[in-house]
């Protein structure tokens, strides 16, 4: 098995005990702290050293031009790009009047942990002034889930062998200084100063700031406040300037005494609301937290978390590094949506600044499917975003020539920030990717009143974006052409198999969905023949298929390209899109990320087994996995089709993305896909969980290292465990009604006095299909 040093293996813990300065970019991302709407980095509490600060609100964000070197009708013309607020981590701290950084004196001890189950960041420093004087200063760090717009921190210092003269200066800092771009497209576009400060003030232990966006115009307040206890004769200063707030309080400590500093952050910001109206919304979240206390406050955290690990947690014998990882995956995916409540849940969620804040169709594709059975008011509330984004997506696609709605690739807002037409405009199955999740929750949880108030309308005008996109040809086939798959390394391709389907997936959903809402449908402006269309392009969608190599071709004429050279490319080569240029991927048979695989897994139900089995080989051998996406979905099928060992690897290259930095960018923000694909590749993989119109099936396998899976589903009110053994699984329903699912195609009913445990049919023996040379997922047994 591999190992990694940074951090120890431990099932409900990330833990750091060394600190590593030159790795500070990949834990500032693994400790970060979030709620969906607050989000703060993992960086030191005194600020410095730091590889990237970062204070974030879900949404809050800037505008940019994007420059093209040759314009074009209907590109996008503005960017949005996550602001770095107003940052109130940093405590810094004074012994003897010698400023406490980790680079300078002897750093004896620095332990930092991130909490699973309370939810927090711990850290614990035993530090020697360069003049000799030692100090242990030991802090937590939260991001209530509870109180949605506040952060705490509890910050202690004592003397360790001599007495000590101690000041903490408890700051507020706008437009801090960030790095400069180092030329990775995926990280996020540096602003400088985009902060315009408006009002600032202070009382004795409290200051808030105020500030507005030059472009953007978006109005933002942070304040803190502060609770003190220590020996008698305590100093308490406070200044606030435009950019800078500032308390500071100054301690003679004894030996055996200490200084208690709890800070209570609050942010608020709107597009809409004036000053006063944001300043008071901060005021009064402070003044609650002073109320609430920082007791109530980890209580508070505690609580919730163990109401979300009751119902999602996934348990992994026989492979302790996994188990770590899939509960670390879910804390993050967690963290993206909890509390986003009417925003987005970006590609990195609120831990760092790459791909500059976006969302994407991940989240609908892999984060959407883990929350909808562990946690799906948070799998609501993202969709309902998508819901108030339809006006934006409505203009867009009436400015392509479209009808219904063409949501962006990329965004924050609403709109697209795509400056890449290939690879963003044409990317279409983000439509279908909606549609499905929509879909998904629908079934997961019967839940007929966000169908009625947002979930038919997203149904409706993506099947109308279908009908204007596609055309029938004169065989009769429905083609949907010239547009981008998932694999980004073949653009503007006609019939890409896996939009077809999914597109005829919510062809079909419309249809059914208007059909159950008439009255709504018909102020929607369907009716009878509209549906009628609907159902005849879905039956006749084009499916490309190579009857020579008996596989689907990814999309029309894939199976024709030339073959990549594999040999001739050089392993600081990849990703290849750094290297070579897309003209010249997009001609050849190589694939970036799954995309025919994906289709084998999110519409199993149009493929047999046979060719299943014969596509996963025939693409395994020119997928690269140069996209984070790519590793959970060829861990799913590769289970499905029988090769167990293969998708262990897979598992472990999509769990470990970031705590193995395994691609070399996790300083820029956790992969919050690929964070989930670890849930993903555990429960629908080894699990072999599937839902396809409500229909819920298991076909469970384990690899020969782990002896047992236990994982949790809410499903339509139920509470559904499933524990895997080598040789057999067993179904109880442990909170509601009886639940009908099938077992390797078995009927069966599970009641919560009736478990049922069956056998586990062996796996078909099948050679281990080749993976481009060098690309192979690391080995985990």
């Amino acid at each position: 098995m591999s190992s990694h040093p940074r951090f120890a293996v431990d099932p409900w813990a990330v833990r750091e005990t060394t600190l590593a300065l030159e790795e500070l970019g990949q834990t500032e991302s693994v400790f970060a702290l979030s709620n969906g709407h607050i989000g703060l980095r993992g960086n030191l509490d005194e600020g410095e050293p730091h590889a990237r600060p970062g204070t974030y609100l879900n949404g809050f964000h800037e505008l940019r031009p994007l420059p093209y070197a040759e314009a074009g009708y209907g590109y996008p013309e503005s960017g949005q790009t996550v602001v770095n607020v107003t940052d109130g981590k940093i405590l810094r701290l004074l012994v003897d009047d010698e400023l406490f950084d980790v680079r300078y004196g002897q750093l004896r001890s620095h332990v930092r942990e991130l909490d699973l189950r309370g939810g927090v960041l711990r850290r614990e420093v035993d530090w020697v002034s360069p003049a000799g004087k030692a100090v242990r200063i030991s802090s937590v760090r939260l991001v209530s889930f509870v109180h949605r717009g506040v952060a705490a921190v509890r910050y202690v210092v004592e003397p360790l062998g001599a007495d000590a003269r101690v000041v903490v200066q408890s700051e507020l800092v706008a437009n801090e200084p960030l790095p400069a771009p180092d030329g990775d497209p995926r990280a996020a576009a540096a602003l400088s100063a985009p902060l315009e400060a408006e009002s600032w003030g202070h009382g004795e232990t409290s200051a808030l700031l105020s500030h507005i966006t030059r472009a953007s115009g978006l109005r933002v307040t942070a304040g803190m406040d502060h609770v003190v206890s220590g020996p008698d004769g305590i100093g308490l200063a406070a200044e606030t300037s435009g950019d800078l707030g500032r308390v500071t309080v100054a301690a003679n400590l004894r030996t055996g005494q200490h200084l208690d500093i709890v800070k209570f952050l609050a942010y608020g910001w709107s597009a809409a609301r004036s000053l006063p109206a944001v300043r008071a919304q901060v005021a009064a979240a402070l003044t609650e937290a002073r109320h609430t206390g920082w007791d109530g406050f980890v209580a508070g955290q505690a609580d919730y978390l163990e109401e979300f690990w009751a119902g999602a947690d996934v348990e992994v014998d026989g492979d302790p590094e996994i188990q770590q990882a899939v509960r670390f995956g879910l804390f993050h995916v967690l963290q993206a949506g909890a509390r986003a409540e009417g925003r987005a849940i970006p590609g990195k969620g609120l831990t760092g600044p790459g791909y500059d804040g976006h969302a994407f169709w991940d989240t609908e594709s892999f984060v959407l499917p883990v929350l909808t059975y562990t946690r799906p008011a948070a799998a609501r509330d993202a969709l309902r975003w998508r819901h108030s984004t339809l006006p934006a997506a409505r203009g867009r696609a009436g400015e392509l020539g479209l009808a219904g709605a063409a949501f962006p690739w990329r965004t924050i807002a609403g709109e697209e920030c795509s400056g890449y037409w290939p690879a963003g405009t044409a990317a279409f199955h983000v439509a279908a990717d909606i549609a499905d999740a929509v879909e998904r929750y629908r079934h997961a949880t019967g839940d007929e009143e966000f169908e009625r108030e947002s979930g038919l309308e997203l149904l409706v005008e993506t099947a109308r974006l279908w009908c204007s996109l596609g055309h029938y040809d004169h065989r009769g086939g429905f083609r949907i052409d010239g547009v981008t798959g998932p694999d980004e390394y073949s653009a503007v391709a006609d019939n890409n198999v896996y939009t077809n389907l999914m597109a005829q997936r919510n062809l079909r959903a419309a249809a059914a969905s208007a059909e159950r809402h008439p009255d709504l449908s018909s102020g929607l402006g369907v009716d009878d023949r509209e549906i009628a269309r609907w159902r005849e392009a879905a039956e006749a969608v084009v499916v490309p298929y190579d009857e020579a190599l008996g596989v689907h071709s990814q999309a029309e004429d894939f199976t024709q390209h030339a073959e990549w050279d594999f040999d001739a490319t050089f392993p600081s080569q990849y990703p290849l899109f750094r290297s070579f240029p897309y003209f010249e991927l997009y001609r050849k048979q190589v694939v970036k990320q799954a995309d025919l695989v994906l289709a084998l897994h999110a519409r199993g139900d149009a493929f047999t087994d046979e060719e299943k089995a014969r596509n996963f080989a025939y693409y395994e051998a020119r997928t690269l996995r140069d996209s984070s996406l790519s590793a959970c979905t060829q861990a799913v099928v590769a289970a499905e089709v029988g090769h167990l060992e293969l998708a262990y690897d897979y598992l472990g290259a999509a769990a470990l993305m970031d705590l193995h930095d395994l691609q070399s960018n996790t300083r820029d923000g956790v992969h919050m896909a690929s964070l989930a694909g670890g849930w993903i590749g555990l429960v629908a993989g080894f699990g072999g969980m599937r839902d396809h119109d409500g229909k819920l099936a298991f076909h469970p396998r384990l690899p020969r290292a782990l002896t047992r899976l236990s994982f949790v589903l809410g499903v339509r009110g139920r509470r559904l465990r499933v524990e895997v053994g080598p040789e057999a699984a067993t179904y109880s329903v442990e909170a509601g009604a009886a639940l009908s699912i099938t077992h390797h195609g078995e009927p069966i009913e599970v009641a919560a006095d009736r478990p049922a445990t069956r056998a586990i049919p062996p796996a078909p023996e099948r050679p281990r299909p080749a993976q481009p040379p060098g690309r192979e997922p690391p080995r985990r047994a």
